[in-house]
C-alpha cells in the first residue's frame, strides 16, 4: 500500500468496519510482539506494520500541522509502544496537540 489513494481507501474501509478501536490496536501490538519473540516476524516486518499504522494515522493530521512532522511524532510513539519498555503518555502531550487539549 503506497499511494495516498490506496491509504485513503483503506482508512475508509477500516472506519466502516469499526477497526479503529483500542482493543484492536492492543491486539495487533501484542500479536507483533508474540510473533517477533517466536521468530516469525523480523524487525523489518514489524517496521512495515508500524509504517502502515503511521500512514493511516497521518491521514488525519490537523491541517495546520505539516503531515511529515505529524507522522514523525506518531512513528516515535509507535516505536515506544511496540518496544513496550517505556511509557508512551497521553496524546494530549504531543507537540501538535492544541493548547486546549494540553
Amino acid at each position: 500500500m503506497t499511494s495516498t489513494t490506496e491509504r485513503a481507501r483503506m482508512h475508509d474501509d477500516l472506519k466502516n468496519v469499526g477497526l479503529r478501536a483500542q482493543a484492536t490496536a492492543a491486539g495487533l501490538v501484542q500479536l507483533c510482539r508474540e510473533l517477533t519473540a517466536a521468530g516469525v516476524l523480523d524487525q523489518a516486518a514489524v517496521d512495515r506494520v508500524k509504517h502502515a499504522i503511521a500512514d493511516e494515522i497521518a491521514l488525519t493530521a490537523p491541517r495546520p500541522i505539516p503531515r511529515a512532522s505529524f507522522r514523525e511524532e506518531v512513528c516515535e510513539r509507535l516505536d515506544a509502544l511496540f518496544a513496550g519498555d517505556q511509557k508512551v503518555g497521553p496524546a494530549e502531550r504531543l507537540s501538535f496537540a492544541t493548547q486546549d487539549e494540553r
